[in-house]
């Protein structure tokens, strides 16, 4: 996709900075995400990729910054509108989320009847259209346990999409799976993309996948975001620790011997 910027955006975030107890997590985090496009955020692990998304969906408290979702501020939102939103929201987690108790199909209508008065009729077959459209077709009886790892994240993301959001959030859509299954998942995300024309938002730390799906990458770490740019724009960015990361360079950070003994010794003084 070229020239996003020309789009409307549909996620917005102003200084954001979140914490865990004294641990600042996110500093100070400005990104913008256009209609249409797919913007993977990258990083290491402990980067706060996960802890970003939470406060994307509105799942953990934001206070003195904006996150604008579709136009509007989730930092203000009521409940009852916050919920309203989601409805345009479909969110993929990395394990899969599905609930064990309940078959593929069943998992799958759950949004629907949930959030819609539609008949019987109809949800099933939205729901058997988004299986077939994630290739699970004839997995509609199957229960959780009985799906590989692959099969499992197809289904979450038919439940995910099942409702045709606006807005699609996958967490880590490749980890746990080898790179066979992980480059079809890849291959299914643009096809989703392109035929179901919505925004959507990829956490990973998978530099191949990344690379393969992105229009844009957005590079955390340590809580703060690096560098964003299109691919080549990533490839090319001077910035050490953007290389390293790209290139798996483990860092050698100088070690405070005093520091360290006083972090050993829980002395604080």
């Amino acid at each position: 996709m070229n020239d996003t910027s020309r789009r409307p955006a549909v996620i917005e975030i102003e200084h954001l900075s979140a914490y865990y107890g004294n641990r600042q997590v996110l500093k100070d985090i400005n990104l913008t995400i256009y209609e249409g496009e797919i913007m993977v955020i990258m990083g290491g692990s402990g980067s706060g990729k996960t802890t970003l998304l939470r406060h994307i969906l509105g799942l953990l408290p934001s206070a003195s910054c904006h996150i604008r979702l579709l136009n509007k501020d989730i930092t203000t939102l009521s409940a009852r509108d916050l919920y309203e939103l989601r409805t345009k929201m479909g969110v993929a987690f990395q394990g899969g989320a599905l609930l064990g108790s309940m078959t593929v199909l069943e998992n799958v209508e759950l949004p629907l009847r949930e959030h819609t008065k539609l008949d019987e009729n109809t949800i099933r077959i939205m729901s058997r259209i988004k299986l077939e459209l994630v290739n699970l077709a004839g997995t509609e009886a199957l229960m959780p346990a009985e799906l590989s790892g692959g099969m499992l994240k197809r289904a979450a993301l038919a439940r995910a999409v099942v409702m045709d959001p606006k807005l699609l959030f996958f967490d880590e859509p490749s980890s746990g799976l080898d790179p066979v299954v992980a480059a079809e998942l890849d291959e299914m995300i643009l096809k989703l993309r392109d035929a179901m024309k919505m925004t959507i938002v990829i956490v990973t730390h998978d530099l191949e996948s990344a690379f393969k799906i992105a229009d844009r990458i957005a590079i955390l770490d340590n809580g703060e975001i690096l560098t964003t740019g299109t691919v080549n724009e990533i490839r090319a960015c001077p910035n050490k620790r953007v290389q390293d990361l790209l290139n798996r360079r483990p860092r050698n950070e100088a070690v405070d011997g005093e520091a360290y003994l006083q972090r050993l010794t829980g002395d604080r003084a």
